[in-house]
């Protein structure tokens, strides 16, 4: 089923051994993998997802499970105690935790210019320094809001989303000591996770994809600092969009590659594809001089500084999902496994008469899920639709 264009290309990329491994992984049920939230995790957590298997070798907190459970029916996931996401994408925590930690970047703001759904700007929040300002962006605005969901969920206050392009924080004057584009790409590395890519694979669009990708870099390299970061990565196996624009890249920027580029392969490795490769700026000229957050769109600026500026929060559910919110700013009421799924669900809830009127959060295994307003009879539940379970 795969593209004749694309065995060609890529078995003689790949060398004859190694896509006779790629080709046995399509045999093979995909890994799934989970990293916990340093955050919110329990210290029973390992033993409460009993598929808990070996670790993975390149990110801290993170395991392969023996089997995939229903994540939507554990109240745990969306409380943020964990996130799913793919193991070859966490290969990131290595480059944070260990690579660049070599060369004694000191990094104060951060941006993840493709981020939604959240699998790396979780992770970057995780890897990153407590005091380190992540700005978590994603131009699409539907998948934007799945962004806001997931970082929300993370609780840590540091973090800004924004819905915007590109070329929207090159007029924002914002700069960034490290910059992580994954970049939207042909999606190679996902033909076994997902067939449906397999059918709008072509040459056209990869040549058209590798245009994209460069317009995003030139848009945002202003917006990284003399001596910056910028973490290139894509979730295909091609040169065009990979070596060839990390070349492209240098040859029109002042930029080198301080790591060797890492592609992980199905079959060859546990995981989905993955290229990733690390380049710093160079060039000591700031052309931007005057910073202007009204260019841009901010939806969850869970920072509190930020709270004036074009904001499209509920604050309210936010503050119930922050690590920064104390203990004793609301009453809370632990749930049973039952009630913390009506209370995803949205059903109404019947809170112990003790229970005091008014404001209340609802927690499961003594994290918080949301909030709920007792009004006595019973406590209508404040967990945001678009957030809804929708099968129990």
């Amino acid at each position: 089923m795969l593209p004749e264009e694309f065995i060609t290309y890529t078995r003689e990329l790949f060398g004859e051994a190694v896509w006779q491994q790629y080709l046995h992984s399509f045999d093979e049920p995909a890994p799934v993998s989970v990293r916990l939230n340093p955050f919110k995790s329990l210290p029973s957590l390992t033993s409460y997802l009993l598929p808990l298997a070996d670790p993975v070798p390149h990110c801290k907190d993170a395991y392969y499970l023996t089997e995939r459970p229903n994540f939507t029916l554990d109240p745990l996931l969306h409380a943020g105690a964990y996130y799913v996401q793919e193991a070859s994408s966490m290969y990131l925590d290595k480059v944070i935790r260990e690579e660049l930690s070599t060369f004694n970047y000191q990094l104060s703001t951060v941006l993840d210019l493709c981020a939604a759904p959240g699998g790396k700007s979780t992770l970057l929040r995780a890897a990153l320094p407590e005091d380190v300002k992540l700005f978590s962006n994603e131009p699409d605005r539907k998948r934007a809001n799945i962004l806001v969901e997931n970082m929300q969920k993370q609780g840590h206050p540091n973090v800004v989303v924004t819905n915007n392009y590109a070329s929207d924080y090159k007029k924002s004057g914002l700069l960034f000591d490290l910059i992580l584009t994954d970049v939207p790409c042909s999606g190679e590395g996902m033909f076994r996770k997902d067939p449906a890519t397999i059918k709008e694979w072509s040459v056209q669009n990869v040549m058209k994809c590798q245009q994209l990708q460069r317009s995003i870099i030139s848009d945002i390299w202003d917006c990284l600092r003399p001596g910056g970061i910028l973490i290139y990565s894509t979730c295909t196996f091609n040169r065009h969009e990979d070596e060839e624009n990390i070349e492209w890249i240098k040859d029109n920027f002042e930029a080198e590659e301080i790591l060797p580029a890492k592609r992980f392969i199905p079959g060859v490795d546990r995981g989905e594809g993955l290229f990733m490769a690390v380049l710093r700026k160079m060039s000591t000229d700031v052309t931007i001089s005057r910073q202007n957050m009204q260019a841009l769109r901010i939806l969850s600026p869970i920072n509190s500084q930020l709270s004036t500026v074009n904001c499209q929060l509920s604050i309210n559910h936010a503050e119930a999902l922050s690590i920064a919110t104390p203990k004793d700013a609301y009453p809370r009421v632990e749930l049973s496994r039952e009630d913390a799924l009506k209370y995803l669900h949205r059903e109404s809830l019947i809170l112990p008469e003790e229970t005091p009127r008014g404001y209340v959060i609802v927690t499961y295994q003594n994290l918080p899920l949301g909030f709920v307003k007792n009004i006595g009879t019973r406590a209508n539940n404040l967990y945001p639709k678009e957030w809804k379970i929708r099968n129990l």
